[in-house]
C-alpha cells in the first residue's frame, strides 16, 4: 500500500511539473536575456539590445515548430526501440510468452463473446424504428393470483380511451393472434400463425418490404379490398421463395385476400408469418405504444392507470371492469426476453471477474519476471535510463502480450460465439435478433485489450520505478534479498485470483446445485412414453356454443375410442393443457370458508382416463367415470396439498367446491357458470412449477371432466410401450378419418417438452461453469508460475539451507506453508465476497439457498486441492537443490 501511495504521488508531482512547451519557452527567454545582457555591455540601448538579440536568435516560433518535431520524432524513436527490445525479450523467454498470451486470450476472448451477445440483444435485438421506446401495456388485475392476474388485451372502447386521451405516446398501434383458414382449391386446413394489425403498424415498425408494398391507411378503409402481407420464412418454406405470388388472391377464412407483400428475413413482428388490417370492429387486441420523447415507462403507466380508473366501469361487458387493476406498461424488449436479461447479467459479472482473473495472473508474472532482472533495471538506470524510461519499457512488454493475445481471441471469440449461440434455448430471443461480431464490440473489446495492458503492466511497473535501484546491482541477478516472503503486492495479487475464482466456482457449483434439483424431482409420475398433440379445430366446431360444445365432446369421445385400440397405446386421455408446464389457474370458493386473499387452485379439464395416463394412484374415494363425463357432471377429484391445505383435519369428500374462474367474462360462453362441484376422490399430488418460483412444487389441484366447457382447442394423451413419435402418424390418421378439416396443429411428449424446458437453466449452467471452471486452470497458471519464480529467486537461499542441514521436509513444508498461506487468504476473501454477491442469484436457483453450505464447501475443497497441486511441483522441486551449485549464484 505505501508502494502504491509513493507512486501515486510521483504521478501528482509528475502532472504538477511545468509542461514540456514551459521549459522550452524558458529557455529561449534565458538565451534571449543573455544576448540582451551582452548587447546592454556594448553600449545598446535596452529595447535596442533586445531587438537585436531577437535577430540574432532568430525565429521562436520556427524554432519551437522544430523542437517539437524532434521530439516526436524522438519519441516514435523510443517506442519503436522498446517494441524491438520487447519482442527480443518476449522471444526470448518463449514459455513466459505463450502461457501469458494464452492466458490474456481466455480472458480476452471471453469477454469477446459476451460483450457481443450483450450488445446484440440490448441493443440490436430487433429491426424496427426507436424500438427501445416502445412499450406493451398490460392490466394487472390486483385482486387475482398468478398469471390470470395479467390481461393483455383490450377492448376497442378501452383502446379507443387509451389513444385519445393519453399525454405519453406518439403513436399508438394495436394486433391480435390469429389462425385462420386457407382453401388452396383441393382441400381447406388451418394457415400458418399469423396477425390482424392496424393500418398504421407498419408506417410505425418502419421496416420496408422486400417485395411489393406494406398495409396501409387505405387498406383499413369500408369497402377496400382484402389484403395482407407474408414474412420471408413463410413464402420460402411454403412457396420456395416464388415472387410470382405477389399480387395472387388467397381464400382467408373464406374471404378473397390478395398477398400485397413480402417481408424481409429479419421481419417477424408479434412472431406471426402474416399480417392482415384489423377490421373496425375486430374485438380485442394488444397494445402498443411508442413514448414520446423524456417520457419513462413509469411516467406513461402513471398516465394511463389514471385514464383507465376514471373510465372504469364496474360490470361484466363494462370498460376496465376489473375492481382492483393497475395499467403497468412493460417495454418491447423486455416482453420479448423476459428473465434472459438476468442470465446475461450474470454472465456479464462472471466474464468480468475472469478478465480480473487473467489480468492479475499475466501482471503476476510480470512482477516475478521483473523481479528476475533487477540487475538489468538497475544497470540501465545507472546508464542514464530514467525510471520512466523504465516503467514505460515494462508497459511495452504489457501491451506486446495484450496485443497478441488480442489476436488468438479473435479466433476465439469467433467460433466462442457460434456455440454460445447454439446453446441459447430456442425461442428465448426474438427470431429478429441476429449474433454477430460488429464494430461497436469490436472497439469495446479494443478498449478491454488496452485496459488489460494497463492492468497487467501496473503491477511490475511499480516494481520498477520504487525504492532504490543501487542496492539491485550488488546482487545475483536474480532479486536476492526477499526470502519466501512475496512482497504484499504480489501477494495481493494471488490473493485477488483466489478469490474471484472462488466467487465464480460457488456461482457455478450454486446453478449445479439448482439444475440436479431440478431435473432429479420426483415429479409424481413418470413423463416417459406419454404422447401429446393438440387440434386445433375449424370454425365449424365454433359456430354457436351450445350446439358445437357437443359436437366437439362427440370428437373428442369417438377419438379416443379409436386411440385407445391403436397397438402400442396403453391408455389414452384428453386435457386443456399438457402437464407438468401448463396449467389453469382459479380462486377456489367453498361455502363457509371466507377469505381475504385468492386461494390458488390449479385445475385441469380432463377426461376420465387421465390421471390414470399419467399413472397418479387414488387416495381415496373414486375417479369420475366414463358416464360422469359423457352426462357433463358436476364432480371433481382434488389432490393430497387441496385438501390439506383447504380441508385441514376435515373429510373433503361430499364437499362442494366452486372455481371462480368459470364467472370470468372472458371464460368460454359454455363454461358451468355459478356451479359447486361434488369432490368425490383425492389422489396423490404431482408437481408443477411456481409461478413466482420456478421450482417444482406441490400445490392444489382440482380435476374436472373436460365435457362442462368447451375451447376451441383440444389436447389428447396417450401412454405407449413403443416409441411415441411412431404413432404419430397413425393417431393423424385417425383424426382425418373422423373428420378430414380436423388437424393435429403441434404435438410432442411430455419427456421432451420437460428437456426443452430443462435448455434454460442448461445454457447458465454451461456457460458459467465454463467460465469457472477457466476460472480455475487460470489460478492453478498463476499460482504455480508464482511458486516456481519464487523457488527460483530463493535458490541460493535454499542451497544454503540445505548446506546447514535442512532437511528435504522442512524445504518442503516451507515452500507449501508459503503457497498455503496465501490460497487460504484467498479462499477466505472469496468466501465474504460469494456469500455478499451470491445473493443476486437467488431467482436463477430455485430449490437452492444462495448461501448453500455444501457448495461452498465442495469450492473449498476444490480449490484447496488445486492450489495444493499448484505448490507441490515448485516445493517438490526446491527440495532437489544441490547447494554446491546453489551457492554459486552468488
Amino acid at each position: 500500500m505505501r508502494s502504491l501511495r509513493r507512486f501515486l504521488t510521483r504521478l501528482f508531482n509528475s502532472a504538477a511539473r511545468r509542461s514540456q512547451e514551459e521549459r522550452l519557452r524558458e529557455e529561449i527567454e534565458e538565451h534571449i536575456a543573455l544576448q540582451t545582457e551582452e548587447n546592454l555591455r556594448a553600449g545598446l540601448s535596452p529595447v535596442e539590445a533586445r531587438r537585436q538579440a531577437m535577430l540574432k536568435f532568430g525565429g521562436v516560433e520556427a524554432m519551437k515548430q522544430d523542437y517539437r518535431a524532434e521530439r516526436r520524432i524522438l519519441l516514435v524513436g523510443t517506442l519503436v526501440q522498446d517494441v524491438r527490445y520487447g519482442l527480443r525479450t518476449l522471444r526470448k523467454d518463449r514459455r513466459f510468452s505463450l502461457i501469458a498470451i494464452f492466458v490474456l486470450a481466455l480472458g480476452i476472448g471471453a469477454s469477446t463473446i459476451v460483450f457481443s451477445v450483450v450488445y446484440n440483444v440490448f441493443f440490436r435485438a430487433l429491426p424496427y424504428k426507436d424500438y427501445n421506446r416502445s412499450v406493451v401495456l398490460n392490466v394487472q388485475n390486483l385482486g387475482s393470483i398468478g398469471v390470470a392476474n395479467i390481461r393483455r388485451y383490450f377492448s376497442l372502447a378501452e383502446i379507443r380511451a387509451f389513444r385519445e386521451q393519453n399525454h405519453v405516446f406518439a403513436d399508438v398501434i394495436c394486433y391480435g393472434r390469429m389462425r385462420p383458414t386457407y382453401d388452396d382449391g383441393k382441400s381447406i386446413r388451418f394457415f400458418s400463425w399469423g396477425a390482424v394489425v392496424t393500418t398504421n403498424t407498419f408506417d410505425y415498425l418502419g421496416v420496408p418490404p422486400l417485395l411489393g408494398r406494406a398495409i396501409s391507411e387505405e387498406d383499413g378503409r369500408p369497402g377496400a379490398p382484402l389484403v395482407f402481407v407474408m414474412n420471408y420464412r413463410l413464402w420460402q418454406r411454403e412457396f420456395g421463395g416464388d415472387p410470382k405470388i405477389l399480387g395472387r388472391t388467397f381464400i382467408l377464412n373464406g374471404k378473397p385476400t390478395i398477398l400485397v407483400g413480402i417481408m424481409p428475413l429479419q421481419f417477424n413482428a408479434f412472431n406471426a408469418n402474416f399480417w392482415l388490417p384489423a377490421t373496425p370492429n375486430y374485438g380485442r387486441l394488444q397494445l402498443i405504444g411508442r413514448l414520446k420523447l423524456g417520457v419513462s415507462a413509469q411516467a406513461a403507466g402513471t398516465d394511463l392507470d389514471a385514464i383507465a380508473h376514471r373510465l372504469r366501469q364496474p360490470n361484466p361487458g363494462g370498460i376496465f371492469p376489473e375492481d382492483n387493476f393497475a395499467i403497468v406498461p412493460q417495454t418491447l424488449l423486455d416482453s420479448l426476453i423476459g428473465d434472459f436479461q438476468k442470465t446475461l447479467y450474470a454472465l456479464l459479472a462472471a466474464v468480468l471477474l475472469l478478465l480480473l482473473i487473467a489480468c492479475s495472473n499475466v501482471a503476476n508474472l510480470l512482477l516475478a519476471r521483473a523481479t528476475t532482472r533487477d540487475r538489468e533495471i538497475a544497470m540501465r538506470a545507472t546508464l542514464g535510463a530514467t525510471r520512466s524510461r523504465l516503467s514505460g519499457q515494462v508497459l511495452v512488454e504489457s501491451s506486446l502480450l495484450a496485443a497478441a493475445a488480442a489476436g488468438a481471441r479473435c479466433v476465439l471469440a469467433y467460433f466462442g460465439l457460434k456455440v454460445v449461440v447454439a446453446l441459447i434455448p430456442t425461442g428465448t430471443l426474438p427470431e429478429e435478433t441476429v449474433m454477430r461480431m460488429n464494430a461497436p464490440v469490436l472497439l469495446a473489446a479494443l478498449g478491454v485489450t488496452i485496459l488489460t495492458a494497463i492492468l497487467c503492466g501496473l503491477a511490475p511497473t511499480l516494481h520498477v520505478v520504487r525504492g532504490d535501484l543501487r542496492p539491485r546491482l550488488t546482487g545475483s541477478g536474480k532479486g536476492a534479498g526477499k526470502g519466501f516472503r512475496h512482497s504484499k503486492l504480489r501477494a495481493g495479487l494471488v490473493v485477488s485470483e483466489v478469490a474471484l475464482s472462488i466467487v465464480l466456482l460457488i456461482g457455478a457449483g450454486l446453478l449445479m446445485r439448482s439444475f440436479l434439483t431440478l431435473t432429479r424431482v420426483d415429479l409424481g409420475f413418470d413423463p416417459k412414453n406419454v404422447l401429446y398433440f393438440e387440434l386445433n379445430l375449424p370454425p365449424a366446431y365454433n359456430t354457436d356454443v351450445p350446439g358445437t360444445l357437443q359436437k366437439k365432446n362427440a370428437l373428442t369421445r369417438q377419438l379416443l375410442d379409436r386411440l385407445r385400440v391403436l397397438p402400442g397405446v396403453t391408455s389414452v386421455a384428453e386435457m386443456a393443457d399438457p402437464p407438468p408446464l401448463k396449467y389453469q389457474l382459479s380462486d377456489t370458493i367453498i361455502p363457509g370458508k371466507p377469505h381475504s386473499t385468492p386461494w390458488e387452485t390449479r385445475f385441469e379439464m380432463c377426461s376420465d382416463g387421465y390421471l390414470r395416463t399419467l399413472g397418479v394412484p387414488l387416495l381415496r374415494g373414486r375417479f369420475f367415470s366414463e358416464d360422469d363425463v359423457a352426462a357433463a357432471r358436476d364432480v371433481m377429484v382434488v389432490n393430497e396439498a387441496f385438501s390439506l391445505q383447504y380441508f385441514p383435519n376435515e373429510d373433503p369428500l361430499g364437499r362442494k367446491v366452486k372455481l371462480d374462474v368459470f364467472d370470468r367474462p372472458y371464460f368460454a360462453a359454455a363454461a358451468p357458470h355459478d356451479t359447486y362441484f361434488e369432490i368425490i376422490g383425492i389422489v396423490r399430488d404431482y408437481k408443477t412449477r411456481g409461478y413466482d418460483n420456478p421450482s417444482w412444487q406441490s400445490f392444489p389441484q382440482a380435476f374436472v371432466p373436460y365435457s362442462i366447457a368447451g375451447f376451441n382447442w383440444r389436447v389428447f394423451m396417450a401412454r405407449t410401450n413403443v416409441d411415441p413419435g411412431s404413432l404419430l402418424k397413425n393417431m393423424g390418421q385417425e383424426v382425418r378419418t373422423l373428420d378430414p378439416g380436423v388437424q393435429i396443429s403441434t404435438s410432442g411428449t411430455l419427456e421432451g417438452s420437460l428437456q426443452e424446458f430443462y435448455r434454460g437453466p442448461q445454457f447458465q449452467l454451461a456457460t458459467l461453469s465454463t467460465f469457472a471452471a477457466i476460472g480455475l486452470v487460470l489460478v492453478v497458471v498463476g499460482v504455480f508460475s508464482v511458486m516456481a519464480y519464487a523457488v527460483s529467486l530463493r535458490t541460493n537461499e535454499i542451497g544454503v539451507r540445505v548446506a546447514l542441514g535442512a532437511q528435504q521436509s522442512n524445504i518442503l513444508r516451507l515452500v507449501l506453508l508459503n503457497g498455503f498461506r496465501l490460497v487460504a487468504f484467498g479462499i477466505l476473501a472469496g468466501l465474504l465476497a460469494s456469500y455478499v454477491f451470491t445473493r443476486f442469484l437467488a431467482s436463477q436457483i430455485p430449490g437452492v439457498s444462495a448461501t448453500d453450505p455444501w457448495t461452498f464447501s465442495a469450492v473449498v475443497a476444490v480449490v484447496l486441492l488445486v492450489g495444493f497441486a499448484a505448490c507441490l511441483l515448485p516445493a517438490h522441486r526446491a527440495t532437489k537443490v544441490d547447494p554446491m551449485v546453489a551457492l554459486r549464484y552468488e
